[in-house]
């Protein structure tokens, strides 16, 4: 996975965090949560803001 793979970060979010509200979470803790997926394989640097909203927008939509 890419840090452009949003939706597929966040099926495996939601897999390995059932518990976790995706509506409270701060940007550190997701940035670092996703950098320890398996299969992740990015550079943890090239992430924004952008890039972390929209994981958590696709997050969001994967709990409902």
């Amino acid at each position: 996975m890419k840090w452009t793979d949003s939706l597929l970060i966040a099926e495996a979010l939601y897999d390995k965090f059932p518990d976790i509200d995706p509506t409270k979470i701060r940007f550190t803790d997701l940035h670092n949560w996703v950098g320890e997926l398996d299969g992740f394989d990015d550079d943890r640097h090239r992430s924004g803001e952008k890039i972390l909203e929209a994981i958590q927008a696709a997050w969001i939509e994967e709990a409902k």
